[in-house]
């Protein structure tokens, strides 16, 4: 393509670009929610140890396992995305999504097919860690090189207000299913039917984005190692402080989804308005992740990045203190709405300024390693933590944990430039 016709391109309006990323994303970001969500019937189908308890903790291994591919998935559909394009990389990867989703709602039981089945299991889930950790680098670069110059950040936050879709309707969805069937329909079949329900939607994904148009003019480099030496030896400053701005909003996504099994283990709160607060926690990442990138134009990066987060980390341990005191639900409900709310702002934010400190050239592979790393690494073991916090510790030093990574996230966002007038076709 030549340059005459990628700036003709460009300049077509962007809906195609936001619904591309939005589809994808949200389809793989839905899948791991309702894993998550029906991990027990799952340990049950593919884990039967005889042990419910040891049962459910490999199912949980094998769900963490979809973290730590992340990175390997970054390297390569990032490389690939800058080598061959936007649009190509991420066709693989609903592609890659969809062999998974199929590998894990399709496989028989353990009783039917013996360790066949939890084999297959564990294979879709690696392949559901590459396609999600390849996913964010290419859509966020198409998302920010397509949109117009003034409404960059704003295109771009919709990359973090996809994940609050994905985890609304996960937790719509799971509620409706687990309303609508008894315990042994579950157990035995219903938990298949919101994997296979997101399929439908897979076709019209990779069909948007076939028509996509691609933003990337003529690729620098021939390969993935050549693109990874660039970025370390050039770059390696914004890769460390995009992972340390990154990691304290992946511990604090991971605070939302934990709320459900907190307020049932811990403070006695209904399963029903358990499950509520995700779903409110997603619709609240949504609307706010779309309220930062607006006033990401207006304002610049940092300055949303910096304050929402200062906030939250000020206001989580009186929050989480107000929740055990009080055990309320509507408390429970409040303070998860706050938490998704701040981190969806501060979240959509870094996901606009960490792509426009990397050039064209290596963006998509930069920024798929930055998220991957900082998604693994701190999002991938906050829930193991916070287990053992809560167990250890009590409720609230979680909390703790939150304000001790985020004070580390404060420094890197501080230290990070403004990115707001950079010029992102270079």
């Amino acid at each position: 393509m030549n340059s005459g016709q990628a700036v003709e391109e460009i300049k077509k309006p962007p809906a195609k670009a936001i619904a591309a990323a939005v589809t994808g994303n949200a389809l793989e970001f839905y899948d791991f929610i309702i894993y998550s969500f029906f991990s027990v019937y799952i340990a049950a189908t593919f884990f039967p140890t005889g042990n419910d308890f040891t049962s459910l903790l490999a199912a949980v291994a094998v769900y963490g396992v979809g973290f730590f591919t992340r990175p390997l998935g970054g390297l390569l559909i990032g490389a690939y995305a800058d080598k061959n394009g936007r649009r190509a990389a991420m066709i693989l990867t609903v592609t890659l999504i969809t062999v998974g989703t199929l590998g894990l709602a399709a496989t028989p039981s353990y009783k039917d097919i013996g360790i066949a089945a939890p084999c297959i299991v564990l294979l879709a889930r690696l392949i559901q860690g590459l396609a999600l950790g390849g996913e964010v680098g290419p859509a966020s670069a198409m998302l920010l090189e397509s949109a117009p110059k003034d409404k960059r950040a704003f295109y771009a936050s919709w990359q973090m207000a996809s994940q609050g879709i994905a985890v609304a309707t996960g937790g719509v969805v799971g509620f409706l299913v687990s309303a609508a069937l008894t315990q042994e329909q579950l157990a035995s079949w219903g938990w298949r039917i919101p994997f296979l329900g997101s399929l439908i939607l897979i076709p019209i994904a990779i069909y948007i984005r076939r028509a996509l148009p691609e933003t990337l003019e003529e690729p620098t480099y021939d390969n993935g190692m050549d693109m990874l030496s660039i970025i370390f030896s050039r770059y390696g400053k914004y890769v460390v402080l995009g992972i340390v701005a990154l990691m304290s909003t992946a511990i604090t996504a991971q605070v939302g989804n934990y709320m459900t099994t907190l307020a049932i283990s811990k403070l006695g709160v209904r399963a029903e308005i358990a499950q509520l607060s995700t779903i409110l926690g997603g619709v609240m990442m949504f609307m706010f992740s779309l309220l930062a990138g607006y006033m990401a134009d207006k304002y610049g990066r940092k300055m949303i990045m910096f304050w929402p987060r200062l906030l939250l980390t000020v206001a989580i341990v009186p929050m989480f203190m107000w929740l055990i005191d009080s055990q309320s639900q509507w408390v429970l409900l409040s303070v998860t709405m706050m938490v998704t709310a701040l981190t969806g702002m501060s979240g959509a934010a870094s996901l606009v300024a960490i792509p426009e400190m990397i050039p064209i050239s290596v963006r998509a592979t930069g920024v798929s390693l930055i998220y991957a790393i900082g998604v693994t690494v701190f999002g991938g073991t906050a829930q193991p933590i916070f287990t053992w916090l809560v167990q250890m510790f009590g409720a609230v030093s979680m909390a703790y944990y939150v304000v001790l990574m985020s004070l580390l996230s404060l420094i890197a966002v501080y230290l990070m430039p403004e990115t707001r007038h950079v010029n992102v076709r270079d």
